[in-house]
């Protein structure tokens, strides 16, 4: 019996393995780990909801930051720096991101959100290597990989810490300590997870990474405050 289901296992895994490789054999410049990656997505998504309740949290008292997320700026991926004050008056959607994670067909979700909202909305990403070394590029290579494979428009962020720890990006250094943001301490706890920030600087809510980008949940609070 344990050997028949162990039999099974590797011809389903085998089957996964020649179709993800099929299917995106166009693909050449995605290794064959991501487009493996990229077909369990899904089955990955289910899986997280069915055996662990996602992590999302709400400021629900809306406490205001000391400090204010407009006097920062960040690195964009081609190397300028950009000041957060460019984005006052929209919603801002802030997502640690990796390419060889099984969450980075989250990628495509993303862009579509950012199509979807694109008058109220900006999304940006902030490629880490912090989580089991799933970010290994260049800025230039994690640029390359994201537009050919995800169509990725918005905005992206040079490569950085996001974890509290030394070197931690200033921005994620904000997200994550309730002396600055007014109330939340949850640093990202894997790739691709979500911190949203309203029109006025406030942020709002976190959604970790089982929680996709076109769910409800994040829809609903987009939509929070519209006129």
């Amino acid at each position: 019996m344990l050997f028949n289901l162990f039999r099974l296992a590797f011809l389903l895994a085998v089957v996964v393995v020649v179709y993800a490789l099929w299917t995106h054999r166009s693909k050449r410049d995605m290794s064959a780990r991501q487009k493996i990656l990229l077909v369990v997505y899904p089955w990955l998504m289910q899986a997280g909801q069915i055996f662990g309740k996602p992590t999302q949290v709400q400021n629900r008292a809306l406490a205001q930051p000391s400090v204010s997320l407009y006097d920062l700026s960040y690195q964009t991926i081609d190397g300028k720096t950009e000041s957060m004050r460019r984005w006052q008056g929209k919603k801002i959607l802030i997502v640690n991101t990796a390419s060889d994670c099984g969450y980075t067909g989250q990628y495509a979700e993303l862009q579509t959100l950012q199509t979807q909202f694109a008058e109220r909305l900006v999304i940006i990403g902030f490629p880490s290597n912090d989580f089991k070394q799933q970010e290994k590029g260049d800025n230039a290579s994690i640029a390359a990989f994201c537009q050919r494979n995800y169509g990725v428009q918005f905005p992206l962020a040079a490569k950085s810490i996001v974890l509290k720890k030394s070197g931690q990006d200033p921005i994620f250094q904000w997200l994550t300590n309730p002396s600055k943001n007014g109330w939340c301490q949850q640093e990202p706890a894997w790739n691709f997870c979500k911190y949203l920030i309203n029109e006025q600087g406030v942020l709002t809510h976190y959604f970790d990474t089982k929680i996709s980008p076109l769910d409800a949940s994040v829809i609903n609070a987009l939509q929070e405050g519209k006129k």
